[in-house]
């Protein structure tokens, strides 16, 4: 199977904080992994090193077998990142923001297929017009998960998604996420949600103080298995 994401031995170090204990890791085409971890354990600083917004302190990180560190730029064909609260152009239609970031990744689609691409994300063709300062969270969302599909982006990365979304759109969003994974995106999601972990993960990793303590197939136990797990780590 491809691997499009991978860590080797990467560290951050903030001043006198180890932040990442040489992290390894590989995500495959069509995974969906959740990392799991209390604030503070390192879940952003791994995601952070992945867009390239941050520099490792040592060891690499890679998107589509490429270092991110000096292909920045390049990785980024590749990447989508959807955090916990999605940017977009709040004066601009979810249409025009799909344009937007559609054009700028290199692609110039027609109205109908923007269309296409949002209804598919689960936004109403009707919102679709409307401006998105007055869209809610999980409708944000939808449109970044459109802008995903829409650039064919390979690795998916995803900051505590369903933070903030009320059960019904939780459980859109998780649905959305497993047909991605089934059309072959890898989806590596940091997350609180041990239960959307569970429902949606292929693999769990739990992180302690910047180090990946547990590596699992979620196949292997059921929510409640998990959560006792998770919560022996954080003692």
């Amino acid at each position: 199977m491809e691997i499009v994401l991978e860590a080797k031995q990467l560290k951050k170090q903030y001043q006198d904080k180890l932040a990442l204990k040489g992290l390894d890791l590989q995500l495959q085409a069509g995974e969906i992994f959740c990392l799991l971890g209390q604030n503070g354990a390192g879940k952003s600083t791994t995601i952070n090193l992945f867009l390239g917004f941050i520099k490792p302190t040592a060891g690499a990180a890679f998107i589509n077998g490429l270092e991110v560190a000096t292909n920045v730029t390049k990785v980024k064909e590749y990447l989508a990142y959807i955090p916990e609260n999605v940017m977009l152009y709040p004066n601009l239609t979810g249409l025009e923001n799909l344009a937007l970031f559609s054009r700028l990744a290199g692609f110039d689609y027609k109205k109908e297929e923007l269309m296409q691409y949002l209804v598919e994300a689960g936004l109403p063709a009707e919102a679709a017009a409307r401006r998105v300062g007055a869209y809610s969270k999980g409708m944000r969302q939808k449109v970044g998960i459109a802008i995903a599909v829409a650039k064919h982006a390979k690795v998916l990365l995803l900051d505590e998604p369903t933070s903030g979304l009320d059960p019904k759109a939780s459980n859109e969003f998780s649905e959305l996420l497993l047909r991605l994974s089934k059309a072959g995106t890898g989806i590596f999601m940091a997350t609180h949600d041990i239960f959307r972990a569970k429902e949606v993960g292929t693999r769990v990793g739990i992180m302690r103080e910047g180090e990946l303590v547990d590596l699992l197939a979620t196949s292997d136990l059921n929510a409640n298995e998990l959560e006792k797990l998770y919560l022996n780590y954080m003692h």
